[in-house]
């Protein structure tokens, strides 16, 4: 499934000042490799290939980088210890001969099952890609409308409709899988309008605004390779037959030759039909908590000391975790510079999540602050874990006072008692600021209250000012990722299942952008190396 190119390799270890430019990188590398090589070190092209940010000791910040090296000619590894040979990952297609007896049929238009469906149509499979909501530039009034106050749409939301629920969010491409075609999944991006240097940092980001158009031309190509994309379209029941799955949408029925079910993490009513159709279920470890917000420049003094505010450095990022306690308890999906956003998709029930404009100028920095739910503390049901979050959610619309306000509370409250503490230096970005202060710990269960506080102290000893009394707890986080399962077998095929594909974050598979694109691509290579094309790929 993949190709190597000659004679290419991995420097890893490069170090230089957090400013020093490029060609300083490249400069240091052919040192280390005239070090190491000595006169055998020629022929040698050099490209950088990946950068961080080494700031433990904020009085000397390091860029760490890695960087290609080609050579015309073989290198002894032995004389390089940083050196090591690197492999240019693509996927590669093997076609099936079964005749597919229709379309493929993908439900979602989330990262999974774009990237699916991308491939599909560019190998002549010409799938039909549906989702529930509206494309991406509806889905933006629509969510704008629901931030200052106006009615949810409970169809098309910032959880439903092109691009899924990362297309509101920071845009966040850093993932734990180490898998060879992330690259892939980063470059394919680049090529539909994200930046490139999300080819080079080791913590890439697109953000919402420019992720928006991205998501717009990955879906002008599928059509243009002779794919159905249609919106508005909600998957309400499917029954397998002998060669293929009748779908029933909103818009009518299909038969699909191969169905893949790319639905995301708040598809509930479908979690419902996927057990109806007796689809094997299964609980998963979830997360719950709250949206943290400090002032940004805070954080980057934190992290970055006298050097926060450097262009070189750009908005401070922090990932923080603590399995100390009884529970863990860890940051994620850290937006600089963003704001809280309205991420409800039923109604009477307040969800929050974090979201950043590629910029990432926004006065406050947010990350989710969420303690880990086991299934045994939900009675290892999938549909109690359903009904936990669902709970949680209304609770929290009840303690923000109703209408989609949120609940929040000062981090000084939250940790020594609740006193009704106004917000001041740090002023809550959701909704535009429809909140109302409230006691979050009268609604969150014991053991999520005690993990929060716990986790915020920890953090403070990592990282100084993080339980800084004016910062903000907004709630509720629930939607952290899907609290279920689709069990499938060696094929990707659901178990039991001959033509229906679980795929993705609502299958229980992925967890952020990248990797759910990966499993979508995976996904689309085990429909192709089964079925045969109806016409040729391009």
């Amino acid at each position: 499934m993949s190709r190597s190119a000659s004679n290419v390799f991995l420097l890893s270890g490069v170090r230089a000042p957090f400013d020093a430019p490029e060609s300083d990188i490249i400069q240091q590398a052919e040192t280390k490799m005239k070090r190491a090589c000595g006169n055998s070190a020629v022929g040698l092209h050099f490209r950088l290939y990946k950068k961080s940010f080494d700031a433990r000791r904020r009085e000397n910040i390091l860029q760490v980088c890695s960087v290609l090296v080609t050579s015309d000619e073989p290198i002894e590894l032995d004389a390089a210890p940083d050196l090591r040979p690197f492999e240019i990952a693509v996927p590669r297609v093997e076609r099936g001969s079964a005749p597919l007896s229709a379309p493929p049929l993908v439900v979602g238009m989330g990262p999974a099952g774009l990237f699916a469906a991308l491939l599909l149509a560019e190998q002549g499979y010409a799938p039909v890609l549906i989702d529930r909501g509206d494309d991406v530039a509806t889905r933006a009034v629509l969510t704008e409308r629901f931030r200052t106050g106006g009615p949810l749409d409970t169809e098309s939301n910032v959880q439903f409709g092109a691009g899924g629920a990362g297309t509101f969010s920071d845009g966040k491409l850093v993932t734990r899988v180490n898998d060879p075609f992330c690259n892939y999944v980063l470059e394919r991006l680049v090529a539909f309008g994200a930046p490139a240097d999300i080819l080079v940092k080791a913590k890439p980001h697109v953000g919402t605004d420019l992720l928006r158009r991205v998501v717009d031309a990955v879906l002008s190509r599928i059509a243009a390779l002779g794919g159905r994309v249609l919106y508005r379209t909600r998957l309400e029941d499917f029954e397998e037959r002998e060669d293929a799955v009748t779908v029933t949408t909103t818009r009518g029925a299909f038969e699909a030759g191969a169905l893949l079910l790319a639905v995301g993490h708040s598809a509930r009513d479908t979690f419902s039909l996927f057990a109806r159709r007796g689809l094997l279920l299964a609980p998963k470890p979830f997360s719950v908590g709250v949206r943290i917000e400090h002032l940004r420049e805070n954080v980057d003094r934190a992290l970055y000391g006298r050097f926060a505010g450097h262009p070189a450095l750009g908005p401070a990022e922090y990932a923080l975790s603590d399995t100390t306690g009884e529970r863990g308890v860890y940051t994620f999906c850290m937006c600089p510079g963003g704001q809280v956003v309205t991420a409800a998709s039923e109604e009477g029930g307040v969800v929050v999540n974090g979201m950043s404009y590629h910029a990432r100028d926004g006065v406050n920095s947010n990350a989710a602050l969420a303690v880990t739910v086991d299934p045994a503390d939900v009675g290892r049901d999938v549909f109690r874990a359903v009904a936990f979050q669902r709970e949680l959610e209304r609770a929290a619309y009840a303690a923000g006072g109703g209408n989609y306000a949120a609940p929040v509370e000062t981090v000084g409250d939250f940790l020594t008692g609740y006193r009704a503490t106004q917000p001041s230096t740090v002023r809550p970005t959701y909704g535009g600021g429809r909140v109302r202060v409230a006691d979050l710990a009268a609604f969150l269960p014991e053991f999520v209250t005690r993990g929060l506080q716990n986790g915020l102290r920890s953090f403070d000893r990592k990282l100084a000012g993080f339980a800084d009394p004016a910062a903000v707890l907004t709630g509720v986080e629930t939607r952290t990722s899907s609290p279920l399962r689709i069990l499938r077998d060696e094929r990707r095929t659901a178990v039991g299942t001959r033509f229906i594909y679980p795929v993705g974050e609502g299958a229980g598979y992925a967890g952020g952008i990248t990797s759910a694109a990966l499993d979508g691509l995976y996904t689309a290579l085990a429909v192709m190396a089964r079925f045969a094309p109806e016409r040729n790929p391009v």
